[in-house]
Formats: C-alpha cells, structure tokens, sequence
C-alpha cells in the first residue's frame, strides 16, 4: 500500500475494484465503514453483488476482466470535464499525453459496451472520485489474478495520478495483499529476480553485496516464477520442490497438469503446519511451528514491520521456519550459527535499506513502516510525498488499451466462472478448515448460480452440479443467488473435495506471472438431484 490503513477513515473518497473487502480483509472494510460514517464517498466496482456494495454511493458490477476498459471510461469522463489535477500532473509526472490519446477512445458508451455498465453510472464514478479529494483506491487480485492483471494496476495508478491522489495523506494506491507476510515475504527477497530489499539479483553491485555478506558467490541468473515452474518440472529442468507454507497442488491452476508435473520431480519437500493436499504427497514433511509457538517479524500491506512473541512451546518436533532452514542448510554443508530470530531480523535489517533504521527494540508493539533508513527516522506513513522513486523524480502515466480476458465463453463452453475466497475460510483451508468453529460455517464447497441460469439448466438449490472446462470437470453443490450476474458462476477456492482449480485456466500474465484465477469458460450440467 502506498499509504497507511488509518487514511482510509480519512479519505474524501474511496474506491474499491476487485476486492471483497469484508469478506476477505474484514478489519479495513471496518476502516472503510469509519469512513463512510465521516462523509466520505464510497464507489464499489466488483462482477459479484458484494456486501460492501450495499453501502455504496454507487456499485456496479462489470463484466469479469473488464477493468481496464471500465478504468479508461472513468479517466475519459476526468479529462473531458477537466476535472484532472493539472498542476500535479504538470509538476511531478511525465507521458500525459499518451493517456490523454488512450482514454479519448473509451467513450463512456463503448466502455458501456464491454463492461456492461450503464454510462450514466461511469460518468458518476467518475464525478465522485475525481471532486472528492483525497481519494483512496484499494484493490486486491480481483485486479491482479487475470491475464491483464500488470495492465489492471497501471491502469489503478492512472486514475490516482491523474486526479493527485498519490503522494497525499488519505490517498494512494492501495493493493490489499492475501496474506499476513505476503508483503514481508517479498521485501525479503522471496521472489526469483531480487535480493532482499528489491535489490536486483544481476545489478553487479547487489550481487557483489549479498555474496560477500553470505559467503558465497551468488549466481546472477533470475530463478523461476511459480507458474514457470510447472513446464520445468515436465521437462526434466526442476529435479526438487521445496514448498514452505503453501499448497500448490489446491491452489494453483489447470490442477490435473500440476498435479501430473509435480509428479515427475525427483524431490518434493513441504514445510507445513497441517498435512495439506501437497504434503500429502511429498517425499519428505518438516513440521513447522505456529506463530504462536515461535519468535519473528511479519511485515503487513501497509508495510508495517511488526514483531510477534512465543505463546507456547511448538508442540512435538515442529520447529520455527528459520531453526528447519538452518538445519537443512548445515547438513548440505553451507554453515548458519544463527542464535535467534532477532539474530535473523539483524541481519535482514543490515542488507535491505528501507529497514536499516528497524531493531526490535525499535518496533515495540506497533511497528514501524518502511522506508525506514535509520535509527532516527519514525517511518513512512505514506509514499512519494517529496518525490517519486523513478530517476527523474516524476510518475509515468501509461496508455493502456483493454485487451480481453485469455478465454471467454464459446458455443461449447457458455458461461464464464470465477473463484475466490468466502468469509470462513482462507486460502486453502490448510488452517481454517481444521478448526472446529470455522469450518463449521462452512463444511464443503459449492458454486453460485444465477436463478436465471439454474432455470435454463433446470438446477434447484442442492442439486449436485458437474463443472466442465477446456481442463477438467468437478462437482459441486449448487447455490441459487443474485450475488452473481447472469452467465457468471463463482466457485469457493478452499475445498480439496470440490477443486475449482480443476478448471482454471492456466494463462498467466507476461510480465508479473500471475495465472488468470478470475475468468474461465466451463459448461454447466446437473449431475443429480441432493
């Protein structure tokens, strides 16, 4: 997030696209709600009819992978008004221009076209966002998980630089991330092209820097992304797997193909809490210990690097993440003497500037945000206030022309079909569906059907539904509701037993590699009655 969670109570405006906010991140959809109740103006744009949307001053719901299209039609209604922030534009940006040619073309009724949205509603969100500054966009992988997705967040910022929404307190472009460290996880170097810190793995400056400081000379090749992986692994060019705290077999897509290339390695070790659908299979499991039952650091969507303290001893053999880490490393026969996690947060601190000013000490019970360079500095509530991280100091706007989603309905496959997340449940259940009270509100899987379509295919509530794409087939119950649009059915992403990722489409998008979760085709046919 470019700017703090606290702001959003203290927007004029706030725009949410793609996220099921209290759904999935229920403690900022209740920051979202304080807003509101201060006379802040709320737009939801999301294909599903969600909660949050019945507390809109306008919700709409465009067609699955249509963002682009929808965002461009908002930023044409800006510019043709003359509603854009002129003197932000002109001081700290460059390549308006380009927009300005792009967005020309997406007339509120063309854009009405591909998205389904009345025009009259585009203009308003556009009205609403635009003179209600500052103004706070927060999106999660409704944004992200398709083919577009990078094209979907440029698009995002455009709209906050063009109206001098970045760079402001209560502004911003804010990416609600899916999990608790997932933001940690990144700044630490858990991607296959940086060192910790973002510093890049073949700028010869970062790479001399982390070999010295490990003791090695460190390769200067870029690694593979998750859905890289897959092919690697049935051509014979990735031999081992080690998953730390994930589920791939569940979560990824097309999962008949992962499931027969994971097949193929050589060595899959998991490290896990639960005996998930992938430990299932490994060659070897190392049991992990609990948050509770360890020492360590989460950093959370809004960058803030916060410490977390043993409750209980880990139960059995698990062990924290760090403590298996370095066993495995001694016994392959490169040396880690680390003493604690703290020793580890040193370190990390020591090589990734924008924590070089953190200790434990220092985060005490509320953390701190990065950048945060050095002892003195009290952190960085939002982003980009004195300049932006580019050389020349200024924002790029970007033209981006809308291109559709990589598969859409056809005569053989008719109806589109999303997944995501359902408010009991999180990620793959690895954790929740082991609780008793969680999984209690919700004990399997089922798929969302519009009443229109149940019609057509003559399917009541219960019935048990067979799902078919170019991938699989699955079965599921049905759910007869208007939460869904017609010709959209929605399936749940936590049930091994019901695995909407047997259909999923496995395209990805070509820069950031993130498979395209959120739009699929599949047929649709009743299996039997309950």
């Amino acid at each position: 997030m470019t700017n703090s969670i606290a702001e959003i109570e203290d927007s004029r405006c706030i725009f949410v696209i793609g996220s099921n906010t209290t759904e999935c991140h229920p403690l900022i959809a209740r920051r979202i709600y304080r807003g509101k109740e201060k006379g802040a103006k709320l737009i939801v744009a999301d294909p599903r009819k969600i909660q949050l949307g019945r507390f809109a001053d306008i919700a709409v719901n465009h067609r699955l992978g249509s963002d682009v299209a929808l965002l461009n039609g908002i930023m044409h209604v800006i510019v043709k008004n003359g509603w854009q922030a002129k003197e932000f534009i002109e001081k700290r940006t460059e390549g308006y221009e380009e927009l300005e040619r792009t967005v020309s073309e997406y007339t509120p009724q063309r854009v009405s076209a591909i998205t389904g949205v009345d025009p009259g509603k585009i203009e308003r969100i556009a009205e609403l966002y635009a003179l209600n500054r500052p103004a706070s966009l927060l999106y999660a992988m409704g944004i992200t998980q398709h083919s577009t997705g990078v094209d979907n967040v440029k698009s995002c910022c455009n709209l906050a630089l063009l109206c001098g929404n970045l760079a402001v307190q209560g502004g911003g472009v804010n990416p609600l991330r899916g999990q608790n460290n997932v933001q940690g996880a990144c700044d630490m170097g858990g991607l296959p092209n940086v060192f910790p810190g973002y510093q890049s793995v073949n700028d010869p400056g970062s790479n001399e820097k982390f070999s010295k400081a490990w003791g090695r000379k460190l390769s200067d090749r870029v690694g593979y992304t998750i859905t890289e992986m897959v092919p690697a692994m049935e051509e014979g060019r990735l031999k081992a797997l080690y998953v730390i705290g994930e589920n791939p077999k569940l979560s990824d897509p097309d999962w008949k193909h992962l499931d027969a290339a994971i097949r193929r390695l050589d060595l899959l070790v998991v490290q896990e809490l639960f005996l998930s659908e992938t430990a299932q299979i490994a060659d070897v499991v190392f049991p992990a210990a609990s948050v509770a039952e360890r020492e360590g650091t989460f950093t959370n969507s809004e960058r803030r690097c916060m410490r977390f303290r043993k409750a209980v001893e880990p139960m059995g053999n698990a062990l924290p993440d760090w403590e298996i880490i370095m066993k495995l490393s001694n016994a392959m026969g490169y040396p880690m003497s680390y003493e604690s996690a703290k020793a580890v947060f040193n370190e990390m601190s020591a090589l990734t500037p924008s924590y070089a000013g953190m200790s434990y000490e220092r985060l005490g019970l509320d953390g701190l945000t990065w950048p945060c360079p050095e002892p003195s500095h009290p952190g960085t509530p939002y982003l980009y206030k004195e300049r932006f991280l580019r050389v020349n100091g200024k924002a790029k706007f970007h033209g981006i022309a809308y291109l559709d989603p990589a598969e859409l309905p056809d005569e053989e496959y008719p109806y589109f079909l999303t997944t995501g997340r359902m408010f009991a449940h999180y990620h793959t259940g690895t954790m929740t569906r082991v609780s008793p009270h969680l999984d209690a509100e919700q004990v399997g899987g089922y798929v969302e059907i519009h009443p229109a379509d149940a019609r057509d295919l003559n399917i009541t509530e219960g019935d048990i539904v067979v799902l078919s794409s170019r991938r699989g087939r699955m079965e599921a119950p049905a759910r007869l509701t208007h939460t869904v649009e017609p010709g959209v059915f929605f399936l749940p992403i936590h049930f091994g037993e019901n695995p909407a990722n047997v259909l999923t489409n496995p395209a990805f998008d070509p820069i950031a590699k993130i498979p395209e979760f959120k739009v699929s085709a599949v047929k649709a046919e009743k299996l039997r009655e309950p």
